[in-house]
């Protein structure tokens, strides 16, 4: 058996790990995230929000089923690195068209295996997630820290404009069309007018960029802000547009980076997590039907309202703001982070997590028919 090229991995803060090179040959620097999910490895590597990330996988075994064309999320890998403990050797599944090193190797993404994946995850917990490299040309880690630490920071990081669609595009209804939304792509993942077209809803899908003017152009009866990478706190564009929307009281429903961007439009913070919500085993508490949801996650930032940051307890009374009143609908059992909010004043909400998981859990779908409800609710008025 021919011996694979070696690979080192150089956190921030030193921490040095080797193993053996897994996809393209080279070097890459991001913020290294781990994800906790079992399955839908391709997903992952395609949805744009993991823009500029290194992804380490917590599962062991990674690339078992191969890849295919279907469970894209975008139109590209999107992750900067790919970290995984024991890749499979042959992926095996009768929809795989390919094998997963394979893919990574054709679209320059460079990775690393054969570490010791627990131990780097644990240390991310422990010390926060941080700046990497990885590389499988360069040999002694002090060289590759340097460079490590002249890299740019998740804080701070403008990066709606790097993953939006370059011009508008239609995702048509299935069957019946009911109603139209106008989706703002800050890093949408295909999934999400795939569910919207199943409820009867065709789908504008609009650059980051666009002004009122454009969602209006569309005939929508609703808005949509998409998940999507980076810092919200730097998202003045897409704040503003939000609050336009909710002046004008159009139906607004945003996921993951949508809901930080509506948190900034109605005046509270957003803040960084320390090491994020990444998988598809997050358990969330819906306030208003007191069920437990088993959910879908990627964010690294949050929303601050009064009173709470992570591990305080989130306040259940409505918060005034300048839209009218305001309650967090939705929090992760897990640290109280503020996973959603539900506008009582204007028609509309968020969740922080994912409610179009592929692959995932399907216990919060229900949110697509509650953004249909609320139109419906406005177009009846």
């Amino acid at each position: 058996m021919t011996r694979r090229r070696s690979a080192i991995l150089v956190l921030e803060d030193g921490r040095t790990f080797h193993g053996e090179a897994y996809g393209s040959v080279g070097e890459t620097f991001g913020e290294a995230v781990f994800n906790t999910g079992m399955t839908g490895y391709q997903e992952t590597l395609t949805d744009p929000s993991y823009h500029r990330q290194v992804v380490v996988q917590t599962a062991p075994h990674i690339g078992n089923t191969g890849v295919n064309g279907e469970d894209d999320e975008s139109d590209r890998i999107w992750v900067a690195g790919y970290v995984v403990r024991d890749p499979a050797r042959i992926g095996s599944n009768w929809r795989a068209t390919g094998g997963l090193e394979d893919r990574l190797a054709t679209e320059g993404v460079v990775g690393i295996s054969g570490l010791d994946t627990r131990a780097l995850t644990r240390h991310l917990r422990e010390r926060g997630a941080m700046r990497v490299g990885v590389s499988s040309v360069e040999t002694d880690p002090r060289a590759l820290l340097a460079r490590v630490r002249q890299s740019p920071p998740m804080v701070g990081a403008d990066l709606s404009a790097e993953v939006t669609t370059a011009k508008p595009y239609v995702v048509a209804a299935e069957g019946e069309q009911r109603y139209t939304v106008a989706a703002l792509d800050l890093g949408i993942k295909r999934n999400v007018p795939r569910r919207l077209a199943a409820r009867g809803v065709t789908t504008h899908v609009l650059p980051a960029g666009s002004t009122i003017d454009d969602l209006l152009a569309t005939g929508a009866d609703a808005v949509f802000f998409s998940p999507g990478p980076g810092d919200p706190a730097t998202a003045d564009g897409p704040v503003a547009l939000a609050r336009e929307v909710l002046r004008r009281e159009i139906p607004l429903f945003g996921i993951c980076f949508g809901s930080q961007i509506l948190g900034r439009a109605l005046g509270f913070g957003t803040y960084k997590l320390g090491y994020g919500h990444r998988g598809i085993n997050q358990p969330v508490l819906d306030r208003a039907t007191g069920k437990v949801e088993v959910t879908s996650h990627n964010h690294g930032f949050a929303v601050e309202v009064p009173g709470a940051r992570q591990g305080a307890v989130v306040p259940d009374q409505v918060i005034e703001t300048e839209f009218g009143g305001v309650q967090v609908s939705h929090v992760c059992l897990n640290d109280n982070v503020v996973e959603g909010l539900r506008a009582k004043d204007v028609p509309a909400f968020t969740v922080q997590y994912h409610p179009e998981a592929a692959a995932g859990p399907h216990d919060a779908d229900y949110l697509f028919d509650r953004f249909a409800e609320l139109i419906e609710g406005r177009t009846d008025a």
